[in-house]
């Protein structure tokens, strides 16, 4: 680990992600070109710039703001060098020695995007397109925005080295719009706030710290070595160290994110005041919900609403009091309630927000059971798989388009739970139901200890990323389309997407 630097907190404000403007627009289309690229950043007021990557030189990257049913084409272009400044694994699959180091592809998170515009892993361009993946297909890409009013969010998924791309900088924020979601009188403009919150680990030179190697003592490890999944020891929200907000006494939108590689928030507000839950990853929910406290894994998010209106004078922090939090990586930001109102909070703070199609068990056509399991490598690391499967291996999940299907996942991988995401679609969560694993080991039979625990009140919403805990079978109901093609379902702990625990699966049209 790094030489311990210790970081004054709540001294950086707050900085929020300018919104990207189109290069072209028409009616009912706009056109969009993002550059990747390497830069410098201060992200502490007592850190040297720190070298990163992102979309158009900033971390995290500019946010989209578009319209549902506006078709947003964007050009994705790689200016990145040649070599990465992270320690690359040449072992694993998708990141040979042969590959350029350099290389990206942009998946648009819970977008119902066609097949050629998901940012396939294998989809990898270089600069200047000038080297492409197995599966790359076009420069630009095209985003119907078909999804009902959402917080999406953009990030690299090049195979075997989304872990470091993301790690580096290579996130941002895409909200959808709709007319019903603004008949609601939301908080909005300067009160609706973006909160993209990541860990990292700095070196005193301000430099990125990530590990070379795991912390196991083995000279029998390639050097670099993929390391299991890293929970840095530093909180950034918005591309800085420990901010502060302030804030007037009103209502207050924020659109929350967890994009790190893999580490577990659980967030709450140092005054116990409540959050107003408004929404999930795929958008509003039906009725508004009053939570104390949540949880979000890598790649989840919250749409909440805090009311500072009596507040007055105080300073409060977003705390995150997960188990494992050490004392860096328990307080996230401070909100400063001191500002003046500026006009009168006209805002609404809406109980019903309208009804949205749910799904029943009688309208899967199948259920499928997905095992997580964790078996070893030839270096004796930790190797995660899907159903036992490999990246490489054939297509399992294959889903005539526009039919219902139930989902198992059942984790015998005992460690933190895994975040399970499905390209293409939302679902609903049904349960959690525990299970005797060392019985399910030996004889492949599933004996349940107690009844299934429904999913939390705030995970009640659409979902695309799902908490799946070890000793659990966690069912989700998904309709898979509209488009077909070759999409992916994977973990989102980056250090396992990257090593092996994705898969391909297919969404096929039957001819008439």
């Amino acid at each position: 680990m790094p030489e311990k630097i210790n970081l004054q907190k709540f001294v950086d404000e707050l900085p929020v992600p300018y919104t990207l403007s189109p290069r072209k627009q028409s009616s009912n289309h706009s056109y969009y070109e993002v550059i990747m690229k390497e830069f410098s950043q201060k992200l502490h007021r007592d850190l040297p710039p720190t070298r990163l990557w992102g979309y158009e030189g900033t971390f995290p990257g500019p946010t989209f703001d578009v319209m549902k049913n506006e078709t947003v084409l964007v050009k994705w272009i790689n200016d990145l060098p040649g070599k990465h400044f992270l320690p690359v694994d040449t072992t694993i699959h998708g990141s040979e020695s042969t590959l350029p180091e350099g290389r990206s592809v942009v998946h648009l998170h819970g977008g119902r995007t066609p097949a050629h515009s998901d940012g396939y892993p294998e989809a990898w361009f270089t600069r200047n397109f000038e080297q492409t993946g197995p599966l790359f297909e076009r420069e630009v890409y095209i985003y119907p925005n078909i999804e009902r009013a959402t917080a999406l969010w953009y990030h690299d998924h090049t195979i075997g080295m989304t872990r470091l791309n993301v790690y580096a900088g290579l996130v941002g924020y895409y909200l959808i719009r709709d007319k019903h979601e603004q008949s609601l009188n939301l908080p909005q403009g300067k009160y609706e706030i973006p909160l993209i919150i990541v860990d990292r680990s700095f070196n005193p030179d301000g430099s990125l710290y990530y590990p070379a190697r795991p912390d196991q003592d083995d000279a029998g490890l390639p050097s670099p070595s993929l390391v299991p999944p890293f929970d840095a020891d530093t909180i950034l929200v918005n591309g800085k160290v420990y901010p502060y907000l302030n804030v007037e006494p009103r209502k207050y939108r924020f659109r929350i994110l967890n994009a790190s590689n893999s580490r577990i928030l659980t967030l709450k507000l140092d005054n116990n005041q409540p959050f107003f839950q408004i929404g999930t990853d795929s958008g509003l929910l039906e009725t508004m919900i009053v939570i104390h406290e949540f949880i979000l894994l890598s790649a989840e998010r919250m749409d909440v609403i805090i009311d500072f209106s009596y507040c007055c004078g105080q300073s409060i922090i977003l705390k995150n009091v997960t188990s494992n939090a050490s004392a860096e990586t328990t307080e996230v930001m401070q909100f400063r309630v001191a500002q003046p109102l500026t006009s009168a909070d006209t805002s609404s703070l809406p109980f019903y927000m309208g009804e949205f199609i749910r799904l029943s068990r009688s309208m899967a056509k199948r259920t499928r059971d997905l095992v997580l399991i964790r078996i070893q490598d030839q270096y004796g690391r930790s190797l995660n798989l899907l159903d036992g499967k490999m990246w490489i291996d054939r297509i399992s999940e294959k889903i005539e388009v526009n039919t219902v299907e139930i989902w198992r996942f059942i984790n015998i991988i005992n460690d933190d739970p895994h975040p399970i995401h499905l390209h293409l679609v939302d679902f609903q969560i049904l349960d959690r139901q525990p299970f005797d694993v060392a019985h399910f080991e030996e004889t492949g039979n599933l004996i349940f200890p107690g009844p299934p625990d429904p999913p939390e009140p705030y995970e009640t919403g659409l979902k695309d990323t799902v908490r799946a805990p070890y000793g659990y079978i966690t069912s989700i109901i998904v309709r898979f389309g509209p488009f077909t093609g070759r999409y992916v379902w994977h973990c989102h702990m980056l250090e396992h997407e990257d090593y092996e625990m994705m898969r391909p699966m297919e969404i096929f049209e039957t001819p008439d």
